[in-house]
Order: C-alpha cells, then structure tokens, then sequence
C-alpha cells in the first residue's frame, strides 16, 4: 500500500513538473465583438430584417447578392467563411440554442461594461452596473497573468471603446491598454504603428469621441502581435454593436464579415509563426446578445430586451479538442469562459476584489 501511494506521489510530482515546464510556453488571444448576435452566427443573415426598409437603407439587394443563400450551411458561411470554415473543422463553436447549446451572460444586467467585466474577471460583480463605471475593483485574468513570471510585461490590451481603461483597470493593472484614440508615443519608435497612430487620430470620428474604427485597432493590434510578440493579448472590436444600435444592417452584417476576415489574419499568423504555433490557445466570443424575439429591438439590448442575455463563443488553437460546432444540450456562463481558458493555459485563476 506505501508503494502504491509513494507511486502516487512521483507520478503527481512528475505532472506538477510537466506543467510548471509547459506554462511559459502557452501563449493566450481573447478577441471580441461587441454585440454580435448567436441567431446571424449561426444562422446567417436575416432575411426580415434585410427586406425591412428601416433597416437595409435602399440597400437590400447588395445584402442579398453577398449574404443570401436558401440552405443556412451555405448562408452563414457566406457571412463568416473562416469561422464555418477551418474553424469549425480545427476548433469549437458553442451557443446555437436550436440545438439545446445555450451559453448565457449571468450578471443582471446584459449591456457591456458588466459583460466585459464578467467575461474577463470570471465572476459577477452586480455593483458594475454602468458603462460609465469607474476602474474595475475586480482583478481580471489578464492582471493576473501579467503578475506571473512567466508572462511578465508579455501582455496588451487593444479595444476600440475607450471604457477598457476602466474595465481592465489600466492603471492597477500594469499592463498596455490600447483603446479609443489611445496615443503611445513609445510605440511610435516603429515606424508602422506611428502611421497607423497618426492615421487613426486625424480619422473621421465616426462614433465620436469614445470609440474608433475597428480597422485602426486591428492594424494597431497586428502590428504588434508581429513584432513584439507578447504571450498575452486582448482584442476588442466594437462597429457590429454601433452599426446594430444605428439600424444599418447592411454595414452591421459587413462588420461581421470583416470581423470573420480578420480573425482569419490572426490565426493565420498564429499558425505561421513559430513563437507561436501548436503553442496559442485562442477565444472568441461577444460581451451581450440583443433583441430577436421582438424583430424590431434587434438594434438594442439590455434588461428590457428579454433575449439580449444570449450569446455565443468560440475555441482554436492548443488544448482546443476540434469538435466544430458543438450540438450537445448544454447551459454555460460568460463567466466560466476565462475559467476553460485558464485550464488549458495549465493555470488557476480567481478574481479578487481591489478598492
């Protein structure tokens, strides 16, 4: 019996050993969009909302002639062909409820500020009730990676709402948060990102003040990825909810379509590089859901529109089993995405509160 449990103990030990090895080697890129629907991933474009005057802007045959196919296969690839394409054959796709695969956010209140927050800290904070909130007391995974010697100085931040100071913390979190019209002049020793910087503060600010394109920050962001190479990085893209809430579904429906070409760029690179590739565990998923039920609040979301807590995520990448879209019956939370994330990063991760 004392050399069962002393095998026991070396076998743990090993495991412990293997791990601790493997860590430093994980690399990790959380990307979201802000707003984008499960019922358009999963199913395509909409077809009542596309004929909808209101909605199409004179515009419904170009939405038809790119988007539209009578088989939803063939349709919802036609909007996002990486995703229903080497995605959904190398990854995992979770959140189409016509199947039983529910994923829900859990804090009450089912607008962005409380869903980054949860996505991102892996708990509900019900007290983060406004997207004008103040810096996050509660520590998030990124934090907390950037504390591990690990990953040290090895983590960044690019979002084009300028609120992800605040739900990342910034200033406690010690780590780069690049977002909104953001200038960091000690990036600008690249001559790339300068252009970009520059380009990006002399643009028309089609969303005011607080929230940039999403090109600016997918450049911003990519040169980065390319050239400083972090372990751990967050992308936030934010036109699918502004073009949603404006009623514009021909330019909601094409910012799903970039979005879908840019994941592409990402993990095309992933695969291609070697700091990277069989090393890089990927997560892609949205911060709220919005109105279906009611056709006509598809442009809003929040507590008064009852389907905007649904939303959807996807896996790629390391320790990423590639079972495509997932069809079992199933409930899971915003808040355990980081957790499964974590699991395949070798890590245990628990937010804690800061004042």
């Amino acid at each position: 019996m004392k050399q069962i449990v002393c095998l026991v103990f070396v076998l743990l030990a090993q495991t412990t050993i293997i791990l601790a090895q493997k860590a430093p080697e994980n690399r990790v890129i959380v990307i979201t969009t802000d707003g984008l629907r499960w019922q358009d991933v999963f199913k395509g474009m909409d077809t009542t909302l596309a004929k909808n005057k209101a909605y199409h802007h004179g515009d419904s045959l170009a939405i038809f002639t790119k988007f539209w196919d009578h088989d939803l296969a063939t349709r919802r690839k036609k909007l996002m062909p990486f995703l229903w394409g080497e995605l959904a054959q190398k990854g995992q796709i979770h959140g189409n409820r016509a199947l039983g695969n529910r994923v829900d956010v859990a804090n009450p209140h089912w607008f962005s500020y409380p869903g980054y927050s949860e996505l991102l800290t892996g708990q509900v904070d019900t007290a983060v009730n406004s997207n004008e909130y103040k810096p996050n007391p509660n520590t998030n995974f990124f934090e907390y990676l950037n504390q591990l010697p690990a990953y040290k100085n090895q983590v960044v931040a690019f979002g084009a709402w300028d609120a992800f100071d605040r739900i990342l913390n910034e200033k406690r979190a010690g780590f780069p948060v690049i977002n909104g019209y953001d200038v960091y002049p000690n990036l600008h020793q690249d001559p790339q990102m300068k252009l970009i910087s520059d380009m990006l503060s002399q643009s028309f600010r089609v969303f005011g003040d607080v929230e940039s394109q999403d090109v600016f920050i997918h450049f911003q962001a990519m040169q980065y990825l390319k050239t400083k190479k972090p372990k751990a990085m967050y992308i936030s893209y934010g036109e699918t909810d502004e073009f949603a809430h404006e009623g514009a579904y021909q330019h909601y429906l094409q910012a799903v379509h970039h979005f879908d070409t840019w994941l592409k760029e990402i993990w095309d690179f992933v695969q291609t590089d070697p700091l990277y590739k069989g090393k890089t565990t990927i997560l892609i998923t949205t911060d709220h859901g919005r109105g279906d039920i009611i056709k006509d609040q598809w442009k809003s979301h929040g507590k008064k529109v009852q389907d905007s807590h649904e939303i959807w995520f996807a896996m790629l990448g390391a320790g990423v089993e590639p079972v495509g879209e997932v069809n079992q019956v199933a409930q899971i939370y915003q808040k355990d995405l980081i957790h499964r994330l974590a699991e395949k990063l070798h890590i245990s991760f628990k937010s804690e509160r800061k004042e």
